[in-house]
Order: structure tokens, then C-alpha cells, then sequence
């Protein structure tokens, strides 16, 4: 690759790109996640890498690339950390490093070029023009588990089966990835290791840190009509069900149920001359139930909670309801 834009250096160039990915609309709410963490230039680093927390560049892998390659890069590190790659499929990479790294690459390259049709951020080229990064489209719409399954069954068919190795990413490149484009499949390192020697509290930590900076996004996106963006989003979509949630905690918790102790004897049987536990009911007295009446709510909704709320009462049979709105 060519060196190109030598008047400004690594570490400028990474501020000034960093700084032009938060000014784009698609990418405001971003903003809370990309500041997360130490980033840098370093001169030992092949091309880049993280480890959920922290980000770092290779200077001469750096120096090769166009802006728009370099947002492409810096986003993919970004979104590694958005989605707690490095701590959510430890387990994938305890199996097969390789598998694992190569999953969640091709899951966040395919929505990182979605995103940039208009050429905003485009996947880094070598020297030939083919993409240094994994890319392929039978993998759209799958999450890193989904894919990882897959590329390890096409590895088992192709005899491959045997462990993964950070070292057989870099000297295998897309060997096992077949129908993806890239030529070396290099575009970042995971390091898997440097996010396993965090501390159970650090690691908590930074999962807070990220969900907060992923709602606080949101509610800026929103603020500012930047339209969102389509990776928050879809880890904004609530993943429970709220009925299901509360039908349990009400079934569990909340239903007056027939029981016996024998901290107090029947004294009915005492009478008889015999030793009995006494039945003794737990029942349930008033429930408060609060109703969400934001604006984002209209009569049909309304009409499902009211619902819900009947099926309760149908349930539980409690003393008295009092409803919020």
C-alpha cells in the first residue's frame, strides 16, 4: 500500500478520524463507546487490535491507509467493543482461537460496510485491491455464535478440525472462510488474553461503562434526529418478554398458596390427641401495578397492559389493585 497523508502523523491522524466518526450523523450515538478506553499508535503493532477496553493502531499499517480506511479500522474496533466481543465468546475462543476471531469479524465488517454505502468508511485494501478484512454475504444477519458454527463445520469438512491459535490467523489468513473476500483476513488482532486478565470487577465495570454509553447514545441520537444507528439499536431491543417476566413473578411470587408448618399444631387434631402441622396461606394484598403512558404509547398498547392486568387479577385474586398512570 502507498503512504499517503505523511503530513499529519499516526497519532493526529487517529484523533482527527476519531473526531470525524462522532461528527457523522450515523454515528452520534457512538460517541460514548468510541471514548471507552486507551487508544494509541504503536510502532510493534502489525495492524491494530483490542481488547474490549483499550485500542491501538499499527503506525506502518496506519500510514498505509486512505481516511476512509482508517474510519473503517477504527470503527471495527469500536464495535469489538460494543458488542463485548472479547469477554461474550471467550468460550469460542477457548475452542478454536482462529474460528472465534474470524466470527466476529465477519459479523461487524458486513454492518460496517451496510452502513457506509456512501464510502464514509470502506474496507481497507492491499496492494492488489483486495480486501485485508473478512467479508461475506451468506453471513448477513447471523450473530458470531451462528457463524462460528458454520465456519467450524466447513473446517471439519475440509479436514481442518484441529485448535486455533492467534498464530494460524496471521500465517492461515482466509484458509476455511469460503465464499468471503479478503485476502489475508488480517485486519486487527483480538486479544483475547488481555481482556481475560481484567478482574471480574473490571470486567463489570466495563460492561456498565458500555451499556450506559449505549443508552446515553440513544437518547442523544434522538435529541439531535440523527436517525439512530442500526448496532445500537438492535442491542436496545429488548430481549425478554415483559409479559412472560410478570406472569412469572406474579405465578411465583404473588399467588396465595395452601401450605403447612409445624411451628403451629392443628388444634383441631391436639384435641384428638394427635401431633398435625397447621395449614397456613400466604395471600396476596394490594398490588401496585404502574402503566407506561409515554407518548410512544397509543390505545393498542394501552389495551394489551389492561389486558394483562385482568390476567393478574384472574390469577391472584388480590385484595384491591391501584393502577398509575
Amino acid at each position: 500500500m502507498l503512504a499517503i497523508n505523511t503530513q499529519l502523523t499516526a497519532e493526529q491522524r487517529l484523533s482527527k478520524n476519531i473526531t470525524a466518526i462522532m461528527g457523522n450523523p450515523k454515528y452520534v450515538a457512538l460517541a460514548g463507546v468510541l471514548m471507552i478506553g486507551k487508544k494509541g499508535i504503536k510502532d510493534d503493532c502489525p495492524t491494530a487490535y483490542t481488547n474490549g477496553r483499550d485500542d491501538y493502531y499499527g503506525r506502518a499499517f496506519v500510514d498505509g491507509l486512505t481516511d476512509s480506511e482508517f474510519r473503517f479500522l477504527i470503527l471495527h474496533e469500536t464495535y469489538h467493543k460494543l458488542f463485548k466481543h472479547l469477554t461474550t465468546w471467550q468460550h469460542l475462543y477457548k475452542d478454536n482461537a482462529q474460528l472465534a476471531n474470524m466470527a466476529c469479524d465477519y459479523v461487524i465488517n458486513l454492518m460496517i460496510t451496510d452502513e457506509n454505502r456512501d464510502l464514509f468508511a470502506v474496507m481497507p485494501k492491499d496492494a492488489e485491491g483486495n480486501n485485508i478484512g473478512l467479508l461475506d454475504e451468506k453471513f448477513r444477519n447471523m450473530d458470531t455464535a451462528q457463524v462460528y458454527k458454520i465456519l467450524k463445520q466447513e473446517q471439519e469438512e475440509s479436514g481442518g478440525g484441529g485448535e486455533g491459535d492467534e498464530e494460524s490467523e496471521e500465517s492461515e489468513g482466509d484458509e476455511g472462510a469460503s465464499g468471503g473476500t479478503g485476502a489475508g483476513g488480517g485486519l486487527d488482532e483480538h486479544d483475547w488474553e488481555g481482556a481475560q486478565d481484567m478482574s471480574e470487577d473490571e470486567q463489570r465495570g466495563l460492561a456498565r461503562e458500555i451499556d450506559e454509553a449505549i443508552r446515553q447514545g440513544a437518547l442523544t441520537a434522538g435529541k439531535v434526529g440523527s436517525g439512530g444507528n442500526r448496532a445500537i439499536d438492535q442491542l436496545l431491543q429488548p430481549e425478554v418478554n415483559w409479559r412472560e417476566v410478570m406472569r412469572e413473578f406474579i405465578t411465583e411470587t404473588c399467588r396465595g398458596t395452601d401450605d403447612s408448618t409445624w411451628r403451629q399444631p392443628s388444634r383441631r387434631h391436639l384435641a384428638m390427641g394427635m401431633l398435625r402441622p397447621s395449614g397456613i396461606t400466604e395471600r396476596v394484598g394490594e398490588l401496585v401495578i404502574p402503566v407506561d403512558t409515554s407518548r410512544s404509547i397509543g390505545q393498542h398498547e394501552l389495551t394489551k397492559f389492561l389486558s394483562e392486568i385482568k390476567g393478574v387479577c384472574d390469577t391472584v385474586k388480590p385484595e384491591s389493585v391501584r393502577i398509575l398512570y
